[in-house]
Order: C-alpha cells, then sequence, then structure tokens
C-alpha cells in the first residue's frame, strides 16, 4: 500500500519525466522550424531549370511584405481573447475561430450542417401527375402554388444577396460569420428547391420569376425588403457610429425578424396546408424542409439583435425600439395583403381571416422575442399543427423519407 510520501514521490517524478519529455519535444520542434525556413527559402532560389515565367514569379514574391499582409487582418499577430469578441465594431482578429464567445451560434452552425439536404432527393412524380391533370386541383389551389413559388423563388435570393454583401461582411464575430456563410448556401439551396418545382411541374419560369415585378402583392414585399438592403450593401458603409449602427440592426430586424419571420408564413401555411391534404405532396415536402431551415435562421437573427442590443445598449432606445415595431407591424400588413390576394375565398380548409389571426400571432412572438410590447394582445393560433411541424424534436426523421430511385423533371416524359 502506498503512503502519501510514495505517492508524492512517485507523481512528482512522473511530473519530472513529462517535464523533460515536453522540454525534449519543444527542442525539436524548435530545430524544425529552422530546417524548415531554411528550406522554404532555399525554394525560392532560382536554378537554371526555371522558366522565365517562373523566374519573374520567384522575384515578385521577393517584394513580398508579411507586415503589411498582417496590418490587414487587423491585430492577428496577438491571440484572440474571448472578452475581445463583440457582435460588431470588433478589432480582434476575424480569422480566429476559437476560443467561441457565442457557443449558441457554433451550434447553430452545426445543426444547420446535420439539416442538409437537396431538392432532388423528393420525388415529385406525384405532384406532377396531378398538375397535368385537369381536375386534378381547383383554381383556387394553382394560383396559390403558383403565387408562392413566384413569391419565393425571389425572397430567398434576395435574403441570400443580403447576407453575401452586406450582413456577413459588417457581423464581426467569427462563429457568427461561420453560421452565416451556412445560412447563405441554405438560401441557394431554397431557390434551387423552388425552380426544381417549377421545372418539375412544368410551369412558365418567366411567369413565376417575374412575379415580384408584376403581381402588386407580391413587388410590395420585395420592394419593403430591398429597401433596407440598399444603404449596407454600399461598399463604403460601415459601423462604427451610432447612426451606421443603427442602420445594421434595422436591416438585421428587417430580414430575420420581418422577411423571414413574417413573410414566409403564409405561403409556408398554405402549401403544408396542402400537403396535409394529400395533395402536392413533393411541393410540400420541400416546404418543410426549408421551413426547418427557416425557423434556425430564424432563431439565430434574433439572438444576433439581441446580442447586439446587450453590447450597444444606447442603441436601443425609445426610437429604435418605435421604429423597430412599425418594421413589425407594417411586413404584419403587407402578409395580410398578400394573403387576401392568394386566398379571395375559402381553400384548404383555411381563410383571409383566418389567416390574419395567425399572421397578427406571429407578430406578437416577433414582437416579444426582440423585447417589445405585443400589438395584437389576444390574438391565438388558429393553425396548431404549423407549430408541430416547426418543432425540430417532433420532425420526421429527413433520411427516412428520402427516395431511392426518382428522375428530375427535365428527365421526366410529358407525353
Amino acid at each position: 500500500m502506498l503512503s502519501w510520501d510514495e505517492f508524492d514521490k512517485e507523481d512528482g517524478e512522473v511530473a519530472a519525466k513529462t517535464a523533460g519529455a515536453a522540454q525534449a519535444s519543444e527542442n525539436g520542434i524548435d530545430k524544425l522550424d529552422s530546417a524548415g525556413g531554411a528550406a522554404a527559402l532555399e525554394a525560392r532560389a532560382v536554378t537554371a531549370a526555371d522558366s522565365a515565367a517562373v523566374i519573374r514569379a520567384k522575384a515578385a514574391l521577393d517584394e513580398l511584405d508579411i507586415a503589411e499582409g498582417l496590418a490587414e487582418l487587423e491585430g492577428s499577430a496577438a491571440r484572440v481573447a474571448v472578452d475581445e469578441k463583440r457582435m460588431i465594431n470588433c478589432r480582434a482578429d476575424l480569422n480566429q475561430l476559437v476560443p467561441f464567445k457565442y457557443d449558441w451560434a457554433w451550434q447553430k452552425y452545426l445543426d444547420g450542417c446535420a439539416n442538409h439536404w437537396m431538392p432532388q432527393e423528393v420525388n415529385m412524380t406525384a405532384d406532377i401527375a396531378l398538375w397535368k391533370n385537369p381536375e386534378g386541383l381547383t383554381d383556387d389551389e394553382r394560383r396559390i402554388v403558383m403565387r408562392n413559388l413566384g413569391f419565393f423563388s425571389t425572397a430567398d435570393s434576395l435574403v441570400a444577396n443580403n447576407l453575401a454583401l452586406a450582413v456577413y461582411r459588417l457581423i464581426t464575430n467569427p462563429e457568427c460569420r461561420q453560421y452565416i456563410l451556412r445560412q447563405a448556401f441554405e438560401e441557394a439551396i431554397h431557390t434551387h428547391a423552388y425552380q426544381y418545382c417549377i421545372e418539375s411541374l412544368g410551369m412558365d419560369e418567366g411567369e413565376i420569376f417575374n412575379m415580384y415585378h408584376e403581381i402588386p402583392s407580391v413587388a410590395k414585399k420585395a420592394t419593403w425588403g430591398l429597401r433596407y438592403t440598399r444603404s449596407i450593401s454600399d461598399p463604403e458603409f460601415n459601423t462604427g457610429t451610432v447612426e451606421t449602427d443603427k442602420e445594421l440592426l434595422r436591416n438585421l430586424i428587417a430580414y430575420y425578424c420581418v422577411l423571414e419571420g413574417i413573410f414566409f408564413y403564409c405561403g409556408f401555411t398554405q402549401i403544408l396546408s396542402m400537403g396535409r391534404r394529400n395533395k402536392m405532396t413533393g411541393v410540400a415536402e420541400q416546404f418543410q424542409y426549408i421551413l426547418r431551415d427557416e425557423s434556425m435562421h430564424l432563431n439565430f437573427g434574433i439572438d444576433v439583435i439581441n446580442q447586439i442590443k446587450i453590447e450597444n445598449p444606447h442603441l436601443w432606445d425609445a426610437e429604435m425600439k418605435e421604429e423597430a415595431t412599425q418594421m413589425i407591424l407594417q411586413g404584419t400588413q403587407l402578409e395580410i395583403e398578400y394573403a387576401r390576394d392568394t386566398m379571395p375565398r375559402g381553400v384548404l380548409g383555411m381563410n383571409a381571416a383566418m389567416m390574419e389571426d395567425y399572421l397578427k400571432f406571429i407578430a406578437n412572438r416577433r414582437l416579444s422575442q426582440i423585447g417589445l410590447k405585443e400589438e395584437y394582445p389576444g390574438t391565438t393560433n388558429p393553425f396548431p399543427w404549423m407549430s408541430e411541424i416547426m418543432d425540430l424534436k417532433k420532425e420526421k426523421n429527413f433520411f427516412e423519407t428520402r427516395v431511392i430511385e426518382y428522375q428530375t423533371g427535365g428527365a421526366l416524359s410529358w407525353d
């Protein structure tokens, strides 16, 4: 049996051996560093086998100033501490992903990767047969499918452009940027999905993709969102002042709380209600996977907005709260008008009045999520099954629904 003295002695011997091994390893690495540096310099030397073009390339690299590159990376010479990270206006090196400050952002990135899917994996055969059958769908149902594919085919492109051209550059936290990259890819998949549905069903692509120019209820939503991108997508735009920081915050509220958080919900409900009635099941399945992605986008955006508020409380003044409230209420009104346009009469077990209640219920949720007062007191959810679909823990396993054999729309015969 060991005594504590013997234990301490043994522990000390182990520690000494470990320290010695670490020192030896460090010395070995130092030697490798020295040898590697010398080898790299030797590789730059001009040899008889080098062509004139290779010699010019080596000479040009002799002029490369490493210090200039490091200055461009804004402080990359030092390791980043967690406390130095901020959502906006951070001067720490954006290329150092860890240590994480916002673990929730990294987890959302991992969750997004785990939810990966592609449009061609959804079987569209039944939808094509139903769409080709003159008696397969009512005029109201066909109009709903076309209107929603028309709006969504453009809306996700607007979101992707806003992310890639503006938001990614202005968010100064690397783990959040990692998720933004994933979100931008998902928006591309969504646009692909709408195109795949449109092609599979043999729709007039020009008509569908131009609805945001030609149909007032669709055009108004697109125009409303674009006005919040215009200023921050300017390459010369930078945050750092109260006004420019507020401008970015307006954009995040517009795109996450309104465009993805309200504008999508009428169309999602309509198409998923159709799927519940065993109609257009392929389109409905695509929309269900898109809704799952969009739910994550929304939750991420809400977290980003609230984190900016925490780190910059001076931005969230009475004026900004009123402006944010108005943005959400305006978005709700536009979506109510879209609902009335797409459902001038009852269809799919719903009508425009029920959809208006649902949208007001959603608006209350968006307001409360960013700390604002609900503006539609007493409003309830007339479509509780939508909450079930959006509950990721209760969703069916996507991989169980994947088909092994299918054809893309372009490969199917229309004869």
